[in-house]
Parts: structure tokens; C-alpha cells; sequence
């Protein structure tokens, strides 16, 4: 009898240790040495954060690393604050993730209502927004109409940006997200829709707005259901609850007090925290998840979000535009692609975000690298764009076999 229960022991504690960790609700974990990768090597980052942090580039990080579907490298570093007092930033903390909104909320909420054949991304903009103005020509002759790929590929001729204060004094605030994307329409375009890439927030604020205009719900309703919870991201919201707002990392300090799970993007906050600019909170753990859906051509554990097809359109330079270096809500090879280094294949796509946050995939080694950090805590001062081109390029070096 004895033996038999030491047998059924060892049983169920080598079923215990066969069990993948996992990170936090997050992918599986492995040693870097299992997917092919260099401890060794991956441990330099602690040297190259460090040094940032001395600079005070940021308060503080977490930097995440996965390969072939599972997490290798999962640190938190330095403080999540430093007013109004000092304290120390945790693996699972949630980020104001600013402009990867762009991609991981809208432009996937696009392309799925696309795949469902509930809109076409050659859909004039002007079917959605009636006011939406054309580019005008000398004489006032109109230029052609734009459609849903050149809000997706930033070539819509859209100024980069609006004024939230001098918005806030025409629509008030918050003001309805419906009157600040007829004032976008308004605005005078600076080039013909496809004719010319600038950056503009303006393109996102309206997708959004065409999400609702499609399925009556706004775009956090619908990124929610559609989204993030079939991939089990619950980290990731539009608006944090007030329960979890104490595991929000802040950023500037506005009128005094820092932004705590308050978006902290101008014209996000205008609409009150829902836009398609901005807005969007998440932790490295669920956007971990939301890559390897990417990876995974549209599914992740058997949740489908995206077809096949889909993903790759998303994350290949759309052909009629090439020299903009973007694919449907992602960067690939334009100037703002640095985040992916120098070593990481042509094929590898990614974005940033104001507050300090970054994530670019590899599908060709089946990688990706997340960098969130509060470098606008607490006075917009902190710079990390040469860091994220020198964390990429340290996992990519780490990469000592093909395959994972």
C-alpha cells in the first residue's frame, strides 16, 4: 500500500512539473535555450535598461521577449512611479498603451468586419462620413475621393493632428466622438488621398467612428467581443476599471495629479477615453497573446479572430502605396520603423506608442519584443527611441538557431 501511494505521488508531482508555466495569464514559458535562443545573450538587456534608467530616460519598463509561442525573457524594471512617491514597477502591470491602439484595437476591428463583408477597405470615406472633403487643387478643382486603406496606411491627406484644447472650446468637454470626427471631415487636406504618407491620429479617430457607424457599438464594445475576450486578453480595456485602476502605471502629471488609467493622448481624453488613436490599456502578458494570434495567421488556442488571409494583408506594405512603408494599421518600413533594429527581417512589422510602448513581431523566426514604459512620467521628457532599435537588436542576436 505504501508503495503504491509513494508511485501515485510521483505521478501527480511529475504531471505537476510537466504543466507549462505560463506568464500571468500570458503564453507558456520556456528557458531561451528551448526555442532556440541564448540566455547569455538575452541577459544584456539588463545592462542596456539599466543604463536608461540611470539616464532617467523613464521611470520604468517591462520588457517581454517570446519565440515560437512562449515567453523567454520577462522582467520589470525600475519604478512605476515617481510622484508622488517612488514604486516599484511589477511584471503585470497595465499600460497606457497610446498609438498601439492603432493596430491591435481599430485597424483589427476593421479587417474583421471586412472579412464579415459588412464593409470593403475600397469603401469610400465619404459613405460613412457624409462631410468628409475631398483634397482641392488650385481653381478648387476636387481631387479624388479617399477611401478606408488610406486612413489604414496614413495617405489620406489628413494633417497629422488637432488642436484638443481649441476643439474642447468648440465641442466641449468630453465632447460627442461624433462631432469631433465631423470637424476631422472639415479640416482642408493637405495632399490627394495616396499621393503622399504623413502620421496622423486624425485617420485612426475616424476608423473608429466607422466601426460604430457599421455595428452600432462603439469601438471598445466591439474590440471586447471580438477580440479580446476570445483571446483571454482580460488585461486589456478601453477605460480600466476602478477596481484595477492601482495596478495602472501613470503618466504626465496633468493640473497636478498623474494620469492613473486616464488615457493620456489630448483628443482620446476629449472623447472621454474611447478612441481609435489611443485609449487602449493592456499589459505585456495580453499583448504577448495578441502577437501570437498574428503569428498564428488569426487564431490563438483554437479562438479564430482574423482569417489567414487577413493577417496577411495587415502585416505586408500595401501594394498601391509601397513607398509609405505600411501595411492596414502597421509599420513595416516607414520612418517611424526603427523599433524593429537592424537585424530583424524585412518581413517584420510592429508599431509604438507615445507614452513609451512598443511591439514588433518577426514572423520569419517567430518572435516578438515588447517594450512598455512610462517615459512621459512625469513630465514628457523621457526619450526611448534608440533603446527599442537596441533591444531588438539584442534579440535578435540571441537567436542562435533557425528554428524554435
Amino acid at each position: 500500500m505504501r508503495r503504491t501511494f509513494v508511485i501515485l505521488a510521483l505521478i501527480v508531482l511529475a504531471a505537476g512539473q510537466a504543466r507549462p508555466m505560463t506568464g500571468d495569464g500570458g503564453l507558456p514559458v520556456a528557458k531561451p535555450e528551448q526555442v532556440g535562443m541564448s540566455s547569455k545573450h538575452l541577459a544584456l538587456l539588463d545592462g542596456i535598461i539599466a543604463e536608461a534608467l540611470d539616464r532617467r530616460d523613464f521611470p520604468g519598463a517591462v520588457l517581454l521577449v517570446a519565440r515560437g509561442g512562449r515567453t523567454v525573457f520577462r522582467k520589470a524594471y525600475g519604478d512605476a512611479q515617481r510622484v508622488p512617491e517612488p514604486r516599484p514597477m511589477k511584471a503585470d502591470m497595465i499600460f497606457d498603451l497610446a498609438s498601439l491602439t492603432k493596430p491591435v484595437a481599430t485597424a483589427t476591428s476593421i479587417m474583421i468586419l471586412a472579412e464579415r463583408g459588412k464593409l470593403r477597405l475600397w469603401d469610400k470615406i465619404v459613405d460613412f462620413v457624409p462631410g468628409f472633403t475631398p483634397y482641392y487643387y488650385e481653381k478648387g478643382v476636387a481631387g479624388g475621393e479617399a477611401r478606408i486603406w488610406h486612413l489604414l496606411t496614413h495617405t489620406s491627406g489628413l494633417p497629422p493632428y488637432l488642436d484638443a484644447e481649441e476643439a474642447a472650446d468648440r465641442l466641449g468637454r468630453p465632447c460627442a466622438p461624433e462631432a469631433l470626427v465631423e470637424e476631422i471631415a472639415r479640416l482642408p487636406k493637405e495632399s490627394p488621398a495616396g499621393t503622399r504618407f504623413v502620421y496622423s491620429c486624425l485617420n485612426f479617430i475616424t476608423l473608429a467612428h466607422i466601426v460604430k457607424e457599421v455595428t452600432g457599438r462603439t469601438l471598445a464594445e466591439f474590440a471586447a467581443d471580438n477580440i479580446f475576450g476570445p483571446l483571454g486578453m482580460s488585461r486589456t480595456f478601453f477605460l480600466p476599471p476602478e477596481r484595477l485602476r492601482s495596478s495602472c502605471v501613470p503618466t504626465e502629471v496633468v493640473d497636478g495629479v498623474p494620469l492613473r488609467g486616464v488615457v493620456h493622448d489630448p483628443l482620446a481624453r476629449l472623447q472621454g477615453g474611447v478612441s481609435g488613436n489611443a485609449g487602449l490599456f493592456s499589459t505585456a502578458d495580453d499583448l504577448a497573446v495578441f502577437a501570437q494570434m498574428v503569428l498564428g495567421k488569426g487564431e490563438y488556442r483554437g479562438a479564430r479572430v482574423l482569417s489567414p488571409l487577413g493577417v496577411e494583408r495587415m502585416t505586408e506594405i500595401f501594394p498601391k502605396v509601397p513607398w509609405a512603408g505600411r501595411g492596414f494599421g502597421w509599420d513595416l518600413d516607414s520612418d517611424y520603423a526603427s523599433v524593429g533594429g537592424d537585424l530583424l527581417g524585412s518581413g517584420s512589422y510592429g508599431h509604438s506608442g507615445y507614452t513609451g510602448t512598443s511591439i514588433w513581431i518577426d514572423p520569419e523566426t517567430s518572435t516578438t519584443v515588447i517594450l512598455l514604459t512610462n517615459r512621459v512620467h512625469p513630465q514628457d521628457k523621457g526619450d526611448i527611441i534608440s533603446l527599442r532599435s537596441r533591444v531588438a537588436n539584442v534579440v535578435a542576436a540571441a537567436i542562435d538557431r533557425r528554428e524554435p
